[in-house]
């Protein structure tokens, strides 16, 4: 483990969220919010309505800037969120879990809620200074984010089709090489 569990979840949950908007958009309807806010083990307020769907769907672009930022960049835009949403680190333990950080109170909206949560990893990346554990997908016809929490850092597409289609596009070159 890279990073700690709460760490690793919010960013993947981060991740997963800001590629969403690649083509196809996978989080268009509230059933899909409900299943990421279920796969990301989300335990605050969650209202099930269209008006939470766009306001989840409206950090998308904020939470890719983050994400792909630079280092110093990154520290400017954590310190912002964490301000604007009036932070307070606390730790926690629930559920299966044992102590996390939450940073909200759990009546937050789930769209601030993933804001803060992502900042707070974002924290841990910065101060171990392992912004390289974030890039872009390797895929030359993909912009799709990739974290990489390997342990050799050998992480290069955002998803299994990304790296299935290069591999299938140097095999065909190989065979085309003999």
């Amino acid at each position: 483990m890279v990073f700690a569990h709460d760490t690793e979840a919010s960013l993947a949950a981060a991740v997963e969220l800001a590629n969403s908007a690649d083509d196809p958009d996978t989080m268009t309807t509230v059933a899909d919010l409900d299943s990421f806010y279920e796969r990301h083990g989300y335990t605050g307020t969650h209202r099930r309505t269209r008006e939470e769907l766009e306001a989840v769907r409206g950090l998308r672009g904020r939470l890719r800037a983050l994400l792909t930022a630079e280092r110093d960049d990154a520290v400017r835009m954590v310190n912002a969120m964490l301000a604007d949403a009036q932070a307070v680190p606390q730790l926690v333990r629930h559920g299966d879990l044992d102590w996390h950080i939450h940073a909200v109170a759990p009546d937050t909206p789930l769209a601030e809620w993933i804001v803060v949560e992502t900042a707070m990893a974002m924290v841990d990346v910065i101060r171990s200074d392992e912004m390289s554990r974030l890039g872009i997908c390797a895929d030359d016809d993909c912009e799709g984010i990739v974290l990489d929490l390997s342990r050799n850092r050998s992480k290069r597409f955002c998803s299994v089709a990304c790296g299935n289609r290069n591999a299938v596009a140097a095999y065909r070159a190989r065979r085309t090489q003999e």
